[in-house]
């Protein structure tokens, strides 16, 4: 690349200076509404350094500049894949997908088997082990789930988890607590000799993963029953979690549920439109 300079190959990148690192958080912040408090320095630093080295830039300051430029909005979408974490299992929270099958689903089948129509949003799906999980209990609520007008989406800010979630490919899940039913459910009949676990065809069509970042344009139409967002907006500043639970209260039908992660609860002006419907769960009201 022209202007790019070229430090030995494996030459040490050192730590994020003050300025640069204040350059890189404000630019973070400004794309995706996340906080890189002084604490994730080291974080900073480990993340990018490689990146650094393969595009030859010999320190932050040069990579600020780079992400600054006019043709830098890719690199930026890399550099937020790269800071974002990533941690995720199925049936995560097992208590919301109790609820989920026991109190939210089986009304949903009804109204879809009536000719309804029915949404479910996973945001911040990372590779798919939420969406999926949905997917399987709708399946053990409804097995006749995709005869009907009922789809899941996920979403999710990570180009490469979205990816690895179209996939739909789990080496690690022969080791996951997942329930034998479940299991089946998403994985069909298990062979000893199984190394890939592939979610099944017919669960998978139910799911659709894309790119979104929760903090620019929703580009969906209609509004949603049930949306999951949990452990996502420990990642922001109290405006920007009220202004997304204010947008999630926006697209989420007058009864709908909202799922949120064990630390989590919804504030700010969105407050008043949401009532307690269990463990870290809402209603919209």
């Amino acid at each position: 690349m022209s202007g790019i300079l070229s430090p030995a190959a494996g030459a040490a990148i050192n730590e994020v200076d003050d300025r640069s690192f204040r350059r890189l958080a404000d630019r973070v912040y400004a794309d995706c509404g996340i906080v890189l408090s002084d604490g994730k320095r080291n974080l900073v630093t480990s993340r990018l350094a490689r990146r650094l080295r393969d595009l030859g830039l010999e320190d932050f300051d040069a990579y600020c500049r780079f992400i600054e430029a006019p043709d830098g909005a890719e690199e930026r979408r890399q550099m937020i894949s790269l800071l974002t974490t990533n941690v995720t299992k199925f049936f995560r929270e097992a208590h919301h997908f109790t609820s989920l099958e026991q109190q939210v689903l089986p009304p949903l089948a009804e109204r879809a088997r009536a000719g309804g129509r029915v949404r479910i949003w996973s945001a911040g799906c990372s590779s798919g082990q939420e969406p999926y999980s949905i997917a399987a209990t709708l399946r053990k609520v409804m097995p006749d789930a995709a005869k009907h007008d009922v789809r899941i989406l996920g979403t999710d800010i990570d180009p490469e988890m979205i990816r690895l979630g179209r996939a739909a490919v789990y080496p690690d899940a022969a080791e996951a607590p997942i329930p034998p039913e479940m299991r089946r459910l998403m994985f069909g009949p298990a062979q000893p000799s199984d190394k890939v676990w592939r979610i099944v065809p017919d669960l998978k069509a139910l799911v659709t993963l894309t790119e979104l970042n929760l903090m620019q344009d929703w580009p969906m139409r209609g509004r949603f029953d049930v949306i999951f967002c949990r452990n996502v907006v420990i990642y922001f500043d109290a405006p920007t979690q009220a202004r997304l639970w204010t947008r999630f209260a926006e697209v989420l039908a007058p009864g709908g549920f909202l799922f949120v992660g064990h630390s989590e609860r919804v504030s700010g002006p969105a407050a008043s439109q949401f009532g307690p419907a269990g463990v870290t769960q809402y209603r919209r009201l």
